[in-house]
Parts: C-alpha cells; structure tokens; sequence
C-alpha cells in the first residue's frame, strides 16, 4: 500500500508566493525560496511550484528559479506555468525539476501529453485540471481558471492518461482557498476509475479534511496552500495526526 503524501503548492507571481480564494484577490505570502526549504526541513513529501502568470518572455526566469530551488530543497518537486513543448521541460528538468505540471496548453493541444511522455516518461508528466462545478457536473476551466469549457473533469483526465498524464492535479475551484475541505465528489470518481496518482486541491482548512479525502475519496496526495503559508496547520502535527488515525504516512 503507497503512503499518502502532503504536498504543499507554492503560487508564484513576480517572484513571490501568493494566496488567493476561489482563484481571485491574491496575496503575498512569502519567498518561495525559503517555504520550500522550510516545508522540507518539516517533512513535506513533495512541493509543487506554480508560476501562475507565466508567459513565454517569463520562461528564462522560471527555469532561473527552479535551478535556485533545487540548491535549497532537498525533496522531489513539480514545477508548473506557461509549459507548453518538449523544449520548455528540457530546460525545468535540467534546472533541477523533477516533475513538470501540464494545464490549458495540454488542453488545448492534447498531442503534448503524448509528447512529454514519449519524452521523459509518464512519471514526469502530471496533469493539472482546475475545475469548477456547475450545471450538474464538474467542468474544466482554463488559463487559471478564468476560461470554461464544456468539457467534464473526468472525460478530459481520463484521455489525458490514456496519453500518458502520469499523475492528476485536481483543483476544485469551488473550494479553493475557502477551508471547508475537499471536493470529495469528483476526487473520489477520479482516484476509484483512474490507475495514475490524483492529487487532491482546493478547501484544505483543518486535519480532518485530509482524513476525509484520503479514507473518502482514495486521493493518493493532498496538496494546500495557505494553511501552511500562514501556520494554521503545521505538516509534523498534520502527520501525526493521520499517522494516530490509521493513515499510511511517512515520517
């Protein structure tokens, strides 16, 4: 049985991490540089590092930041923002990435999940999916979350490993930053139907939301933002707390 992983995801825009709730009104929350060495040094088992306002001009200060990153965090971490070819994540991985996330331009040219995977293997290649529920199901939505499709959640993850997504980043932007826990719904379909890693994302505000959606939705990683940035829940207490309750974590 794989032990549940606790991932915190740092938001980056201009350099510096931020928090929003529900996608809207960002704020600082600190050097991205120096969270990640903290989240490490406090038993993270992964982090994600997201460049939410990434464009093609901003690429060479992504992979700049990701090479500083890798000096200082000494745990397997994802890098996401604006990635859109094989070259791009030649040059993340090459800075010291381990992973690279995937968004609107896999959506938008689903050949690329393909390609990265021929590439480096689908175990580099995590696809991440903002959806938003209305009208009866779970909807993508593109460009951080400001553009909706009329495609469901499901039927595009589902493709994309088909393709060869190695691992899901599913962000609920219905519960995103407002700590009421996790869309257990959608997490749940995806993690019981799907046989790659999801990640679960968006409403983490207390402990118990991340017993639920590991034991309720079978989510294999929980990944949060501000509840770490802002020490409202410290990772060591959260993994003792799992650990007391039967869930398989590493310490």
């Amino acid at each position: 049985m794989l032990t549940k992983r606790i991932i915190p995801c740092l938001d980056i825009k201009d350099g510096r991490t931020v928090k929003g709730v529900n996608f809207e009104n960002i704020r600082d929350a600190g050097d991205p540089i120096e969270l990640g060495a903290l989240y490490a040094e406090q038993g993270a088992d992964e982090l994600v590092f997201l460049d939410i306002t990434a464009t093609n001009e901003r690429r060479k200060t992504l992979s700049e930041l990701v090479t500083r990153i890798a000096k200082h965090v000494n745990i397997p971490f994802t890098v996401g923002g604006g990635i859109s070819s094989v070259e791009d994540v030649n040059v993340l991985l090459q800075s010291g990435a381990d992973k690279i996330s995937v968004n609107t331009s896999a959506f938008k040219r689903p050949e690329l999940v393909d390609e990265l995977a021929r590439e480096f293997g689908s175990q580099c290649v995590v696809l991440a999916i903002d959806t938003r529920f209305e009208d009866g199901d779970w909807f993508v939505y593109l460009n951080g979350g400001r553009v909706k499709t009329d495609i469901k959640a499901y039927d595009w993850a589902k493709e994309a490993v088909q393709r060869g997504a190695g691992e899901i980043l599913l962000t609920s932007m219905n519960n995103d930053g407002t700590k009421k826990g996790f869309a257990l719904d959608i997490t749940g379909k995806l993690s019981q139907n799907l046989n790659v890693p999801v990640i679960a994302s968006g409403g983490a505000g207390n402990m118990d939301h991340f017993m639920d959606v590991f034991e309720n939705a079978q989510a294999d990683a929980a990944l949060a933002a501000s509840i770490f940035h802002y020490k409202e829940i410290e990772i060591p207490a959260l993994k003792t707390y799992l650990y007391q309750r039967g869930v398989n974590i590493r310490f």
